[in-house]
């Protein structure tokens, strides 16, 4: 503030700006302006899933893959007379029918064919669930080896079902075989329908042996070596478990299912040592 002694009236001095140095972003154009990027968050670790979050998310896989047999299941009881049908052909009296014992037999049995084709049908979805349900507990690499082998295992299941329809004759002329003069066999479409169930299910099953096996490899469980030098004990289990799962009382389905099982065996031993485990 200064005093003018003409005036006697007192003025405020403004004050000057100070010359600033000119900013480096002003030295160049607008268009050569980078924008400033935040450096990338590290990933989060996965958290750990609790016992109750474990059960609700088997629930939810378990609730999908049984309502993904429902339409597979109206499919087949749509289609199940012709799926009877061609069931039956590798009778040797292929002509005849089928004893029902019960009022409720005929449906049920049906009903039971329309099951069984639901169950192959839906196949696909099923083993869908079960690697998402335990793929999230496998490491990266784990992951990258099982994944290939998913959708084999419907391969392998409809070669499975493949070969329990190609012994199946052989199997019912066996037993038929024991008829005499004495001895008629009046079979009923219960008992014929779910020996047929059971023994395909049983081989399609099975035909997965391989892939457990290499599966198993992959996480570093079993090694080539080791299943080379287990042959008897394998041999032993495969012969008293191929008794045990095949139906009837029959020679040949244990036979047929023992020697797919070791020759299963054997490839596994080679696809394993050709993974270097």
């Amino acid at each position: 503030m200064t005093m003018d002694q003409n005036l006697g009236t007192q003025t405020v001095a403004t004050p000057q700006a100070t010359p600033q140095a000119p900013s480096r972003r002003g030295l160049r154009p607008g268009w050569l302006h980078v924008p400033f990027r935040r450096r990338p968050e590290p990933p989060k670790p996965p958290t750990e899933m609790s016992l109750v979050g474990h059960l609700v998310e088997l629930r939810n896989r378990l609730f999908i893959a049984a309502f993904s047999l429902l339409p597979g299941t109206i499919v087949g009881y749509i289609f199940s007379d012709n799926i009877i049908h061609v069931l039956k052909a590798p009778l040797p009296n292929n002509g005849e029918a089928l004893i029902a014992l019960g009022l409720t037999e005929p449906f049920m049995i049906h009903l039971q064919v329309a099951l069984t084709a639901g169950v192959i049908l839906a196949m696909p979805v099923i083993l869908y669930e079960f690697w998402a349900y335990i793929s999230p507990g496998l490491t990266s690499s784990e992951r990258s080896a099982a994944r290939p082998w998913v959708p084999l295992a419907l391969v392998f299941f409809a070669i499975g079902v493949g070969v329990a329809y190609f012994i199946l004759p052989y199997a019912t002329g066996f037993l038929y075989g024991f008829q005499s003069q004495d001895i008629k066999l009046m079979l009923t479409a219960d008992a014929y329908f779910g020996f047929v169930t059971t023994l395909f299910v049983a081989f399609g099953l099975v035909m997965e042996f391989p892939i457990v096996l290499v599966l198993l490899s992959k996480v570093g469980l079993i090694t080539s070596k080791q299943l080379r030098s287990s042959r008897r004990m394998a041999i032993l289990g495969i012969t008293i478990f191929s008794a045990l799962v095949t139906p009837g009382a029959d020679l040949v389905s244990p036979i047929a299912m023992a020697v797919t099982m070791y020759c299963l065996y054997e490839a596994s031993i080679v696809l394993i040592r050709l993974g270097g485990r």
